[in-house]
């Protein structure tokens, strides 16, 4: 949980533009190498509510730009279309049962590796400003500026690693400020960056900001031919949901009550544009049935569209002052959204399932000078891709365990022979809000199979034949073979991921991550060697992330000297050793050495334990029998080791400030090596013998 603080700070927009312009030199040579990453994310966005994709409903110019200078891809799709396990997915580069966050009940545990961790470690200067929505506060970044929860479209309150402060103004708006104000003054012109602008908008309840209250008023917004679809043709599932225009938009949703959250300014300039609209609709109700739908789907969509408007408005804003700052030239710019959402097709709102308004979500990419303007991708791809391509667009190699691949050989124009041919799907959020089952799925190029678990049943489309996905083919004998070799394939991506309770309950991932939380637990995180013997050691990838080490020492006189553990050399690395009887603990990053040394020497022919840990924040210790004796700054490792890992010595090049090999001669015992952030309380646990 965010941390709670007993005053909130009020703050007032700063005027950003006057700062702005200089910029030419705002870049210093140091970061032109590898190139900024600018990632704008919305909430809930369409793809069909962009006019890049479909401008039929609207107009985006502004995020239009982003597609007519670089990539659009038609074919990107979420691996749970949600917003907390989406918003994991993307961080992580891991489907939802391997990051833990399945739904939105879920906390995510920062802890683990993340991509702005591993862009932080590498040198990257990074920012996220604006929705987490992850229940645990934001790691791997320099700053953060986050909204409380999903936060309000009117005045929020931000939580910084400062504390909150309350913003007043469209949350929209502020959160544009914001992002342009680190831009402007508090990004570090020698590094390159990562900055994260994620919206609020457009999420339910699709509060209009005040310049857009009047937007498409007068104006009859195009209906979808799905608008009234009877969901026969498919399983029941589709039929019990709890998302429809017709029966579940509330009164608040169609803004015909006052709205939650406006002072007395904002509820004045509000109650001007739609206090007449709500008498009209009093005054003419509308009647039950297909006119009611209809009414309510204006309603609904024009304010969905009006939110997305002051989106595209602040898109503009910040590639408008790109180019001021002299930054655009070697700025990547993503846009996206957490996953799809319905405007009406199959007669829904929101999103959840994997058809394909929901699964699919518009990615927009421009990379100057690299990526061919105007052009168009139809490969599949997945937000699971989003990690790796952008470590990969910093000059990292992403790591295996990743589930996605970078999309950077795409952007280049140069499809691999092996790119995937299939797309994972799992939802899991039932009966939570909407009633959505649980389902899991599998998509291909033209065609997709979904399961529902709790009643057995199947659905089967053919998108070619069936693009709006009415009609299922489960059962048709002239496409059993289909069937087959899509079961098998979601049994072979199931066992890929790692998936391999699709009946699993809800309450047993909580009481998993509970405990994960709680202990700090990492996949494959702890190696423990009873009877540690000198030599070396294949040891997993440890950059940019943390780590902690315990052992059992016991050295032969007062002021013994040696290598301990040495994982790594003199560029990157880490090691635990005695000089001359001080416990000292290290790590390389870039060839900078951190290092902190205990104040007292080891007794002689006594056992000790010495434990050390690297935290996430680059945050080094050192302690003594449980108890902590030194501590310092240090810093994550930005690559993994080229050397390997040794015990009893370092036969490669040095990590700390000593001669390798620098042997130990005295006894080690119980050596635990923990990838990831260390259990509560770990170094006493361990000296304890747990």
């Amino acid at each position: 949980m965010l941390r709670p603080l007993p005053a909130v700070l009020l703050a007032v927009l700063p005027v950003v533009a006057a700062g702005c312009h200089s910029a030419a030199a705002a870049t210093a040579p140091a970061a032109a190498a590898r190139p900024n990453l600018l990632f704008i994310m919305a909430d809930d966005h369409a793809f069909q509510a962009i006019s890049a994709y479909d401008g039929r409903r609207t107009r985006t110019p502004n995020i239009d730009r982003i597609a007519a200078g670089g990539m659009r891809f038609d074919r990107c799709f979420v691996g749970n279309s949600i917003c907390a396990p989406a918003r994991a997915t993307i961080l992580t580069g891991l489907h939802s049962h391997a990051n833990g966050v399945i739904d939105n009940r879920a906390v995510f545990d920062g802890g683990q590796p993340t991509f702005p961790k591993m862009l932080r470690a590498a040198g990257y200067q990074t920012a996220i400003i604006g929705k987490w929505h992850l229940k645990s506060t934001p790691t791997g970044f320099d700053h953060y500026e986050v909204l409380q929860g999903q936060g309000p479209y009117y005045n929020p309150v931000l939580e910084t690693e400062d504390g909150p402060v309350r913003h007043h103004g469209y949350t929209t708006e502020i959160l544009t400020e914001r992002a342009l104000t680190w831009l402007c003054e508090r990004r570090d012109a020698g590094r390159p960056f990562l900055l994260m602008l994620h919206h609020k908008a457009p999420h339910r309840n699709w509060q209009p900001g005040p310049r857009e209250l009047d937007l498409f008023e007068g104006v009859d917004i195009p209906e979808p031919a799905t608008l009234f679809d009877d969901y026969s043709g498919r399983t029941a599932a589709a039929a019990e949901q709890e998302m429809t225009v017709a029966r579940h938009l509330t009164d608040y949703d169609l803004k015909l009550v006052p709205q939650r959250g406006l002072d007395e300014e904002q509820q004045s300039r509000w109650q001007a544009s739609y206090g007449p609209r709500n008498a009209a609709w009093r005054a003419d109700p509308p009647a039950p049935g297909p006119e009611r739908t209809r009414r309510q789907y204006q309603r609904f969509l024009k304010d969905y569209l009006r939110v997305v408007a002051a989106v595209d408005r602040s898109v503009g804003r910040v590639l408008d002052t790109l180019d001021r700052l002299g930054l655009a030239a070697n700025t990547v710019v993503v846009y996206t959204s957490d996953q799809g959402f319905y405007l009406g097709e199959h007669g829904w709102f929101d999103k959840r399932w994997m058809y394909e308004e929901s699964f699919r979500t518009p990615l927009l990419v421009r990379w100057p000078g690299v990526v061919a303007p105007g052009s168009v991708n139809v490969d599949l791809v997945q937000n699971i891709d989003f990690a790796p391509t952008f470590l990969e667009l910093a000059g990292l190699e992403p790591p295996a365990w990743m589930h996605g691949r970078s999309l950077v050989p795409l952007l280049r124009g140069r499809r691999p022979a092996d790119w995937r041919r299939s797309l994972y799907y799992h939802y899991y959020e039932y009966p939570d809000s909407h009633r959505v089952a649980r389902h899991r799925g599998v998509r291909t190029d033209r065609y997709k199979l979904i399961s529902f678990p709790a009643t057995g049943e199947w659905e089967l489309y053919d998108l070619e034949r069936d693009p709006r996905e009415l009609h299922s083919v489960w059962g048709d004998p002239a496409y059993a073979e289909v069937a087959a070799e899509l079961r098998a394939e979601l049994d072979r991506l199931a066992a890929r991921y790692g998936d391999l309770e699709p009946d699993k309950p809800r309450e047993e991932f909580y009481a998993e991550s509970a405990a994960r939380l709680a202990a700090g637990v990492e996949a494959a995180e702890r190696l423990r060697l009873p009877d540690p013997r000198p030599g070396e050691l294949r040891a997993d990838s440890i950059y940019a992330t943390p780590l902690a080490l315990g052992v059992f020492v016991t050295p032969p006189a007062e002021e013994a000297d040696g290598v301990i553990v040495a994982h790594g050399g003199a560029s990157f690395g880490y090691a635990l050793w005695l000089d001359r009887g001080r416990p000292c603990f290290a790590v390389r990053d870039q060839g900078r050495l951190f290092a902190i040394r205990a104040p007292e020497r080891l007794p002689a022919g006594r056992e000790c334990h010495l434990a050390a840990a690297l935290g996430a924040d680059g945050r080094l210790e050192l302690f003594l029998d449980g108890d902590r004796v030194a501590a310092g700054a240090g810093h994550v490792l930005g690559l993994n080791p080229q050397e390997g890992m040794a015990i009893g010595s370092d036969p490669g090049s040095a990590v700390g400030d000593y001669e390798p090999p620098f042997p130990f001669p005295g006894r080690l015992r119980e050596l635990v090596l923990w990838q990831g952030e260390p259990p509560a309380g770990f170094a006493a646990r361990w000296a304890a013998g747990d």
